[in-house]
């Protein structure tokens, strides 16, 4: 099909004409999920998810207790053309329906991301589409536009397995952040605490489920960084403690106190860092929405805890629907649908990044990681 007609060239890389509704399939591979979604976005910022598919590997997994890079980036090589295939045919479209691919290009595990970015990047030579490689976490900021039509600007908690930040996001390529975890993420957090008591992966899960038996007025865990007068986030301190109480559990009753103790004490961070950047951000803006989305979204009791803390500092609060809190592509082919409509095309050669911040401004001038011996972690 010639689109000719419908793109532009701007020093040499495809434009999306202004007012068009836009087709994007898009790819994720930057962990332990092979996904591809079709998305339709209209000039006025609606999108519909036409198809949404994600093949897990938790059972490829689960004997090592945690993703293992190796299996994954296989797995990927081996699921990605099959994936890609039924997410079409969900979405009732040949190739020529589309406008453009959207794949992952980082941040994550640097053989799972090649993958998902090679078959996009395949696509669209083969299909003369333009290509958008796009950042996963822009993936997660967007998603809660998968939901509803919500307007730019607002704050969001990314909160996953692997990430843990408050940003100011003003739109796609065009966020600041306020704060960062300095060392673990709550997801991970979540998952090493949920192993230590011996419940497998993904220990997120399990560790919800566990403690809607449990009083976690029991155990008195650390409370690290409250009252810090900035909104970053530290969870390794609470994920020792709670490991080495793990291992002195003999009951059933004391790990399912334990792992209450341990939601209480995530979610209680994460509502006092959410706080602190409420008021600062409540300082520049009238528009006043709280924004929590990634993995840990999908815990009850934090999202329940955040949703107070935001209805105390007069904001809404959205979170994106179940489905695309977790890893999935539908985020990826709204982020690269919404860069299209800004003309922001990618080029072939685009690499494959185990890490990219999204404010990388930010992230170079106050690296919430320092240099040391193995180099800056962020």
């Amino acid at each position: 099909m010639d689109r000719s007609a419908d793109y532009s060239s701007e020093g040499g890389r495809a434009t999306a004409s202004p007012g068009r509704v836009l087709t994007v399939l898009g790819l994720e591979t930057s962990c332990d999920e092979t996904a591809a979604s079709v998305v339709r976005l209209t000039p006025e910022g609606a999108a519909t998810v036409l198809s949404s598919v994600v093949h897990s590997q938790i059972d490829d997994h689960a004997a090592y207790g945690g993703v293992v890079p190796e299996i994954a980036a296989r797995s990927h090589v081996e699921m990605i053309a099959g994936v890609t295939a039924r997410a079409m045919a969900d979405a009732g479209l040949g190739y020529d329906g589309l406008d453009g691919v959207a794949a992952t290009a980082g941040p994550g595990l640097v053989g799972g991301v090649m993958v998902g970015l090679s078959f996009g990047k395949a696509v669209a030579l083969a299909r003369d589409l333009p290509l958008v490689a796009v950042n996963h976490l822009e993936g997660h900021a967007v998603s809660a536009r998968l939901g509803a039509m919500v307007d730019y600007p607002f704050l969001l908690l990314l909160v996953s397995g692997g990430h843990c930040q408050l940003l100011e996001v003003r739109g796609v390529g065009d966020m600041t952040r306020l704060g960062a975890t300095i060392d673990d993420a709550a997801g991970e957090a979540f998952d090493k605490i949920a192993k230590a008591l011996g419940l497998g992966y993904p220990g997120g899960p399990a560790l919800e489920t566990l403690a809607e038996a449990g009083d976690g007025a029991r155990f008195d865990l650390p409370r690290a960084l409250l009252g810090r007068k900035d909104c970053d986030f530290s969870f390794s301190g609470l994920k020792t403690a709670a490991s080495r109480l793990a291992h002195a559990c003999e009951t059933a009753q004391d790990r399912a106190d334990l792992a209450d103790a341990v939601q209480t004490a995530i979610a209680r961070q994460l509502s006092d860092r959410s706080d602190r950047a409420m008021k600062a951000y409540a300082e520049r803006h009238d528009h006043r929405l709280f924004v929590v989305a990634g993995g840990v979204a999908a815990n009850r009791t934090v999202r329940a805890t955040l949703e107070a803390t935001a209805a105390k500092n007069g904001f809404a609060f959205l979170a994106p629907p179940m489905a695309y809190c977790t890893d999935n592509a539908a985020m990826i082919a709204l982020a690269g649908a919404e860069r299209l409509q800004k003309g922001w095309v990618s080029d072939i050669d685009a690499v494959a990044r185990p890490r990219w911040p999204l404010d990388e401004k930010s992230a170079l001038a106050d690296p919430t990681h320092k240099p040391g011996r193995k180099g800056a972690k962020a």
